[in-house]
């Protein structure tokens, strides 16, 4: 397994717990030295990424979530997402297609095969539409 594929999941473990707990996942990954120093750095990266667009991310995963309110989708499957969106929309040195391919593989492990499905479809919808978007 690639580094950065352990540090999206490690970020998604952040993220999942932050999101159920209520808390920020910044703090949580603070109040841990578990992580290996070989990940922390893009751990870090994708954690404040999504923090800082959380408004424009959720905006999308709403407007292209058809059939799923944001409170009523998945956790795992929600913050799959907002780190695959953040490597999408504000992530000029990974490719697009990889990050949602990551997205989907990482949805087929941990989640469900029809969760894995829908995310692609929404993440391809989006590329689509990317050079549209005002960021």
């Amino acid at each position: 397994m690639s580094a950065r594929r352990k540090a999206r999941k490690r970020a998604l473990d952040f993220l999942y717990e932050a999101d159920i707990r209520s808390a920020r996942a910044i703090d949580l990954l603070e109040s841990r030295g578990e992580i290996e120093l070989s990940e922390r750095d893009y751990v870090l990266e994708l954690l404040l990424g999504v923090e800082t667009n959380a408004p424009k991310i959720d905006e999308l995963i709403t407007t292209y979530a058809q059939g799923w309110d944001m409170d009523r989708m998945p956790a795992i499957d929600r913050n799959i997402l907002r780190i695959s969106l953040f490597e999408i929309l504000f992530k000029n040195d990974l490719d697009d297609q990889i990050a949602a391919s990551e997205a989907v593989e990482i949805a087929t492990e941990l989640s469900t095969e029809d969760s894995a499905k829908y995310i692609n479809g929404v993440l391809g919808r989006i590329i689509v539409l990317k050079p549209s978007f005002a960021l």
